[in-house]
């Protein structure tokens, strides 16, 4: 085999608590996480040569080992005698910088593809400790499906999946710093938390409504305060028929949850025309563990 091609593709958060700042600077949470079909492309060919070569269709974006991607290559490549080229391709559609998991779900699918285009010696147990140190969120992108998260994400708990549903994603023209949100983030004035154990119930009783009915994020009240944008966007979905809407991760994307296309459809019109916001996607979880 001389290619592979990969999907990698986004997560929300229908719940995120963060219960305490540990003393290495990152913070204890408590999430549940679900994939869903929004999804980046990644191929990769081996050839002559012994470089790492990565292009995009994002003009802006980094290709060097800035990029996580590039820097996943590069660690495997140095770390398990590659001697050969790496190109990659990688075409985005997940918006950037939105608490989506965008670079980590791309850095899981590098990890995969060159594992298995090149035949590599290493388990999925030794994949998730590289992952974990390349970041927080890349073991559950590994994963997939539908899970709780503990300790800084890396602590995954394989739940019932979540129902069938249409799921709209709105990603306003502001970009994120998660960092910044966690770092203004007072945790002792947190005033609504996440009902994670009725969460899961309902993700047990496939109810639909019931999950709606709790999602909760806490870093909504640092980033909402910054970018009202935020909940322009949630009272929108709301109003147009969403049995819930939440943002997702540190933001800026938002989502809303549908039982009916029909009304997803119409949210997105009314997000494009009315708040002129151009990254608006329609999609639905994904409950497959299979890449």
């Amino acid at each position: 085999m001389e290619k592979i091609k990969l999907f990698a593709r986004a997560k929300i958060n229908p719940a995120l608590d963060v219960i305490e700042k540990l003393d290495n600077g990152y913070h204890n949470l408590k999430m549940i996480l679900q994939t869903i079909n929004l999804m980046d492309t990644i191929t990769i060919t081996k050839t002559c040569g012994n470089k790492i070569n990565l292009e995009t269709n994002i003009s802006w974006l980094p290709t060097n080992n800035q990029n996580l991607v590039y820097k996943t290559a590069q660690y495997l490549k140095e770390n398990y005698n590659i001697n050969q080229s790496i190109n990659i391709n990688l075409y985005k559609r997940i918006p950037i910088a939105a608490g989506l998991a965008g670079g980590s779900t791309d850095c899981a699918a590098t990890l995969i593809g060159i594992r298995n285009l090149f035949k590599l010696p290493i388990s999925n147990d030794e994949l998730f400790k590289i992952g974990k140190e390349l970041g927080a969120d890349v073991p559950f992108c590994l994963l997939r499906g539908t899970a709780l998260a503990e300790g800084i994400g890396e602590k995954l708990t394989p739940v019932h999946h979540f129902p069938y549903c249409y799921i709209v994603i709105a990603k306003p023209s502001i970009s994120v710093s998660t960092e910044s949100v966690f770092n203004e983030l007072n945790i002792n004035q947190i005033k609504e938390r996440p009902d994670i154990e009725k969460i899961l119930f309902y993700l047990q009783k496939q109810d639909l409504k019931g999950i709606c009915d709790n999602l909760c994020n806490v870093l909504e009240t640092v980033t909402i305060k910054r970018h009202p944008i935020i909940s322009d966007i949630k009272n929108t979905m709301l109003n147009k028929g969403a049995l819930g809407s939440l943002m997702s991760g540190s933001g800026s994307a938002v989502f809303g949850i549908y039982s009916s296309k029909k009304k997803a459809t119409m949210t997105i019109k009314e997000i494009q025309n009315k708040l002129h916001i151009k990254d608006v996607f329609l999609t639905t979880p994904f409950n497959n563990y299979n890449y």
